[in-house]
């Protein structure tokens, strides 16, 4: 048994990652809703079973599907997941999935009042069989208590021949390179801490290269903790051409018997490939190979939607993970005021 699904906006890539691991489960691609030709273009090429729907109350009103993919900007995803809460629909979005605390209080008081699903694709701990097979090792005891998380997430702003769209240029319907991009450490923070509280304690962030993008932060940095562990964060539009991916994005998990070192895109000096997964222990060095990860989120969401659980993500994280990234973006939006 599976679900009907439809999706609302294809303005992140990430909307395709999220239909391919709800298809992979065996979920249904019914219906879409985009406004841009070229994007319906690419829908009804990439995913010809899926229909065109007129408006997104079409796809509201719907009652044979039961989740409901958000991709429009970031600014209008929580609002919009709002609506589909409202109408007795699950969510789930691209990050980041909320961007200011005036909205995470209000979906956070719908979900409370509907007891919708409202679950944030973090893909870089999903979709990545190193990250996976990290948190087989971590779960397993393999490096003892994660105490320390060291997330490196550089970004390549143009690709070769491609540009982006206007708004991705404006923090205040971006979100903020902290809110978008750091969105994903503080979930693996979260996640491989098994931390269920934490507070920011230090962010920056500014524009280095790009001043042709005034309201636009290429380079950001946070600090967080929690009762019994911390984090640091990078993360920048700085990837130079050169490099043979979007980003060189590591990982590393410092536990109290070992760490662990993730380098997701490529190993710059040595293997080809990505997920590349390190182990240092008392017992020596290891290169583990990640192949055989098996990337669960999409199953999981399913199982989730069909008996109301919450084995893909806890919903009190999605939302705790989205306030650490909205809050370290207003403290270092704070500072550079200040400095300005």
């Amino acid at each position: 048994m599976s679900i009907r699904f439809s999706v609302i906006g294809f303005e992140h890539g990430h909307v395709a990652k999220i239909i391919n691991l709800l298809q992979d489960a065996n979920a249904e691609f019914v219906s879409f809703y985009v406004l841009n030709d070229t994007q319906i273009a690419e829908v009804n090429h990439n995913y010809p079973q899926a229909k065109q729907a007129h408006s997104i109350d079409e796809i509201l009103e719907d009652e044979s599907i039961q989740l409901v993919v958000g991709g429009n900007i970031p600014i209008d995803r929580a609002p919009l997941g709002i609506r589909v809460m409202c109408q007795g629909k699950d969510y789930v979005t691209a990050k980041p999935g909320i961007c200011t605390l005036e909205q995470l209080a209000e979906v956070r008081k719908i979900q409370a009042e509907t007891g919708q699903i409202y679950s944030i694709c973090f893909s870089e701990r999903f979709t990545q069989k190193a990250t996976i097979k990290a948190g087989e090792l971590v779960k397993a005891g393999a490096i003892g208590h994660v105490v320390k998380t060291t997330g490196l997430g550089p970004h390549r702003l143009f690709k070769e021949g491609e540009s982006r769209p206007e708004w991705f240029f404006d923090t205040q319907l971006a979100g903020g390179i902290l809110v978008d991009l750091a969105s994903h450490q503080m979930d693996q923070f979260l996640y491989f801490t098994g931390s269920t509280e934490a507070e920011v304690i230090g962010a920056t962030v500014g524009n280095v290269k790009h001043p042709q993008f005034p309201q636009f932060y290429d380079v950001g940095d946070v600090m967080v903790r929690s009762p019994h562990a911390s984090g640091y964060v990078r993360i920048d539009w700085l990837t130079p051409k050169g490099l043979p991916s979007w980003g060189d994005v590591r990982l590393f998990l410092t536990g109290t018997d070992g760490y662990i070192e993730i380098r997701k895109n490529l190993d710059i000096a040595g293997r080809e490939g990505e997920s590349h997964l390190f182990l240092v222990d008392d017992d020596g060095v290891k290169y583990i190979d990640c192949s055989d990860a098996e990337i669960t989120y999409g199953k999981q969401l399913i199982d989730d939607i069909l008996n109301r659980t919450e084995t893909a993500m806890p919903q009190a994280h999605v939302f705790l993970a989205s306030e650490l990234a909205i809050k370290a973006e207003a403290m270092a939006t704070d500072l550079t005021k200040l400095d300005g």
